[in-house]
């Protein structure tokens, strides 16, 4: 893939998953004065989360696993981060159900109201949760509707994400 970011390659893993490196988007605490944790709860129909922090998107850090997975959809989170020039919010809590964590990511302004399963949100989830919890790989579940499974690896600036893909089109381009 050609991105922003570089060409991102994708290698079929010998456990047949697809892997993928990509550069890792480190966030900082996130302290705004004007109640922004408690208008993202409300704009997502659940309580406040627990922390802010922030990278490329904003991160919202819940104590409870529940209340991420209690998110119906993107609500009116949009209008919320508008005025902090941010169109991306990643949700996030310590995982549960044998999940080291578990995400859910909206960007509803970038004509995304839920993105099934987030590459670019694991690249600021991983090395967050790495250094909170200690461990290097990561076992990650994004809980959409759709959901999806991760296996997600700190690795010194780049965040490796492996997973199972589903093949939806091949074609050729002849110019």
């Amino acid at each position: 893939f050609e991105t922003r970011s570089g060409t991102l390659v994708v290698e079929r893993g010998a456990d047949g998953n697809h892997v993928m490196s990509l550069p890792s988007d480190p966030v900082v605490p996130y302290d705004v004065q004007d109640g922004l944790a408690k208008q993202i709860g409300e704009a997502l129909g659940v309580s406040a989360p627990d922390e802010l922090h922030k990278g490329r998107y904003i991160l919202g850090v819940w104590n409870d696993p529940k209340q991420v997975r209690a998110i119906k959809d993107a609500g009116d989170i949009a209008r919320v981060l508008r005025p902090f020039d941010i169109w991306g919010f990643i949700a996030t809590a310590q995982g549960d159900e044998g999940y080291d964590i578990v995400s859910r990511f909206f960007a509803p302004d970038k004509g995304v109201p839920e993105d099934p399963v987030t590459g670019s949100a694991h690249c600021a989830l991983v090395p967050f949760w790495a250094k909170r919890l200690g461990k290097k790989t990561l076992k990650a579940r994004q809980a959409s509707p759709r959901g999806g499974d991760l296996l997600c690896t700190d690795d010194n600036g780049r965040t490796i994400l492996s997973g199972p893909c589903a093949l939806y089109m091949t074609a050729e381009i002849e110019i």
